[in-house]
């Protein structure tokens, strides 16, 4: 049984990911970690882990890629979809993937470095990164300021109830908002919300989470 340790300050994108590890029979989610604090404290606990990373906490890859190795476990980094595969060259990693990973490579990856193998998610060409842009900003246009403010708020881990209380409205109203952000993006569920903005991140360069709620997160 391969032991997986998620670290992301997403939460429903680790939510994500560890629904996709969780079904396969060898994997075991031993510790999900939002912050570096937690990642070092899942590091140091859980000797001999996949260790899966994402560049949203600001590690220090190389020297955090050294403290894993040290811990006989291996390192994947899920980087953004913007960031340059060559930022992540001889930092000590043995897999590299990127927000927009499907599941099937994502479980690919996992197993071939738990084989010992080095692992990079092959980038798209240009021309399909254009298209992709391209269903983002169509999506973008079509939702109101205050959709896009509650996707911003979905994106962040709030729940329903948080939203309405952040917005001085009802749970209800909340909820007829997101029917509507379901059908105009095609997707199902906050969950799928959550990973198909972050997949497209044209729809996250407009959005501003407001001063207050930052302040009621920390």
């Amino acid at each position: 049984m391969k032991k997986i340790i998620l670290a992301d300050n997403h939460s429903i994108f680790r939510a994500g990911i560890a629904k996709i590890l969780a079904v396969q029979e060898d994997l075991r989610i031993v510790a999900q970690c939002l912050d570096m604090e937690h990642l070092h404290q899942a590091i140091a606990s859980a000797h001999g882990s996949i260790v899966i990373f994402t560049t949203s906490l600001h590690p220090e890859c190389e020297a955090l890629a050294r403290t894993i190795h040290a811990a006989t476990s291996r390192a994947i980094l899920i980087a953004e979809n913007n960031e340059p595969p060559q930022n992540f060259a001889n930092k000590g990693i043995d897999g590299l993937l990127f927000r927009d990973v499907s599941g099937p490579m994502l479980v690919e990856c996992v197993q071939r470095v738990a084989a010992g193998a080095i692992y990079a998610q092959p980038r798209p060409g240009r021309s399909i990164s254009k298209e992709m842009d391209s269903v983002g900003a169509r999506v973008r246009l079509r939702l109101t300021p205050k959709e896009m403010e509650i996707v911003a708020l979905i994106v962040q881990g709030y729940k329903n109830k948080q939203i309405a209380m952040q917005l001085g409205t009802t749970e209800q109203v909340i909820k007829n908002y997101l029917r509507s952000v379901y059908d105009k993006t095609g997707v199902s569920d906050r969950l799928e919300l959550a990973l198909f903005t972050i997949h497209h991140r044209v729809l996250t360069q407009t959005i501003d989470i407001p001063s207050t709620l930052h302040a009621a997160s920390a």
